[in-house]
């Protein structure tokens, strides 16, 4: 059993920054890589931003030089780091860990998600 809580959205004005963490936890015995995605009202889920165990990243274009991933492996924990945010950037965001490897069973992996927190850009 593992769960992934999100938490840090909230009401920010344009312009503003928040802070998202998204915490693992349960019988983990290792997360390879873990993602944000995030669906706005009327639109596809997609991905915001990408981060590898080793510490590769990789970001949607829209959100280049604004959001920062990163992780805490000894906590597994990750967090995004969003600035300078505009009202498209409105949207429930959703933290995904694609290949987690069980204590209970290593020889397969496991896609979770967590159950959203929503991102309000407006004045």
């Amino acid at each position: 059993q593992v769960q992934l809580v999100e938490s840090g959205g909230g009401l920010v004005q344009p312009g503003g920054s928040l802070r998202l963490s998204c915490a693992a936890s349960g019988s983990i015995f290792s997360i390879n890589a873990m993602g944000w995605y995030r669906q706005a009202p009327g639109k596809q889920r997609e991905l915001v931003a990408a981060i590898t165990s080793g510490g590769s990243t990789n970001y949607a274009d829209s959100v280049k030089g604004r959001f920062t991933i990163s992780r805490d492996n000894a906590k597994n924990t990750m967090y995004l780091q969003m600035n300078s945010l505009k009202p498209e950037d409105t949207a429930v965001y959703y933290c995904n860990a694609p290949r987690v490897v069980t204590t209970l069973d290593p020889y397969r992996y496991l896609e979770v998600w967590g159950q959203g927190t929503l991102v309000t850009v407006s004045s």
